[in-house]
């Protein structure tokens, strides 16, 4: 077995999603020798599942008031559009961004025109209505208002291989069941981590959970208690056709966001739409038949009677979202960072908020005690790879005509 002597860092990242490889970037620009160590594959779980959509607050405004969750969310589709455009560190000129706004409609109830309203309260990025000439074609029927919205889409498998490739020696795994050992000490920790025949000791003053729903096992790992943690779930829907519609936004309904549509490719050049808003969290208490049905009904309404036509076909997916408690269950306002010793946990809530939570991360952080470089005892260990969308591991696929007779 290889092994070397204990290595010396400023702090160890476990868990390779949006917030644990921002976090990363962030720490190593900043000076911090930093290592992150993924269990599986990098943005595994949540990060891959998400809709790529870059929020800024829109969501959270639908009463009509300037909420909590709007005010920490409001700043980051600038910050985003930044980076992504190569202004800002960390640059990720190498992410995919599916499109650089979405739409926004409404149906033509009354409750419906009061949301979109309420919308434009205290928003960095309002709603700007759209002319009935220039609305994208599957929106043409919709009765109700049309409205662009400068939230960027982004492909968050290619935002997971941009910011691994920034910080590649840095990062390593996948790391068998087992393969990590967190022992505290009476300053920081040690980390220790084993894979096969390789096998490291680390020591870091620092040791950051930024696992997601990983968290809660890191936690009781090292007896701190998991009742901090939150799930909720949702039953997100997913439809695939060569001649189904770009189509990027959200249709809103009084004070919710009725459907959220998102589009991109899959392996073979297919159009997948992603739909998720509330048919999403309806969809948790529904089995897939009838949540497809659900949704080929929902959006048929909500996008003023559009057919996809026979050919599309559909699946779903089931993805937990692990945030801080709030007690009630609803969702946090703001990412959560807590230390604990020589412990940080964190959740970014939202994957606009990855540049936020990485900088109350390292705002918790004692300073840097020397070099950045990557460690060299790290450096023939493996890297992870990034975990595939959620359309290229759908078990099976139903098609429109057997979706809409359940």
């Amino acid at each position: 077995m290889l092994t070397h002597g204990t290595i010396q860092l400023d702090a160890v990242i476990l868990g390779g999603g949006v917030a644990g490889l921002w976090t990363l970037d962030e720490l190593t620009r900043r000076g911090y020798a930093a290592l992150l160590i993924e269990r599986e594959a990098l943005g595994a779980g949540q990060t891959v599942a998400s809709q790529g959509i870059i929020h800024g607050g829109l969501k959270y405004s639908l009463a009509g008031l300037f909420s909590e969750s709007a005010r920490a969310i409001r700043d980051m589709p600038l910050i985003w559009r930044e980076c992504l455009a190569g202004q800002r560190e960390p640059r990720l000129t190498g992410t995919t961004v599916r499109s650089q706004f979405c739409h926004l409609w409404n149906t033509e109830s009354v409750s419906s025109r009061l949301g979109m309203i309420g919308a434009k309260v205290g928003l960095r990025i309002r709603p700007v209505e759209v002319a009935p000439q220039e609305r994208p074609p599957v929106l043409r029927d919709v009765p109700g208002t049309v409205a662009r919205l400068d939230e960027q889409v982004i492909d968050p498998v290619s935002l997971m291989g941009d910011l691994l490739a920034r910080n590649h020696a840095r990062v390593i795994g996948p790391v068998p069941d087992g393969g990590i050992g967190i022992v505290p000490k009476f300053y920081g920790v040690d980390v220790l981590v084993q894979d096969g025949s390789r096998s490291a000791s680390i020591h870091a003053p620092a040791c950051i959970f930024a696992a997601g729903a990983g968290n809660a096992d890191l936690r009781r790992l090292v007896d701190l208690p998991v009742q901090m943690m939150q799930r909720r779930p949702l039953h997100m829907v997913m439809a695939r056709g060569e001649r189904l519609p770009i189509l990027n936004g959200h249709c809103v309904d009084g004070r919710r966001t009725r459907v959220t549509i998102t589009s991109a490719s899959d392996s073979v050049g297919r159009v997948i739409w992603q739909v998720g808003g509330q048919i999403a969290e309806d969809g948790v208490t529904m089995d897939e038949a009838t949540l497809i049905a659900h949704a080929c009904r929902e959006s048929h309404e909500a996008l003023g009677g559009f057919d996809p036509g026979p050919d599309v076909e559909w699946a779903t997916y089931r993805v937990d979202r692990a945030e801080a408690a709030t007690g009630s269950g609803v969702r946090p306002d703001d990412v959560f960072v807590r230390r604990e010793g020589p412990f940080i946990t964190a959740w970014p809530t939202k994957l606009a908020l990855a540049p936020r939570v990485a900088e109350r991360i390292a705002e918790a952080l004692d300073r840097p005690r020397g070099e950045a470089a990557p460690s060299p005892e790290m450096i023939d260990w493996p890297r992870p790879p990034v975990a595939p969308p959620p359309w290229e591991t759908a078990p099976r696929w139903i098609a429109a005509t057997s979706a809409t007779r359940v």
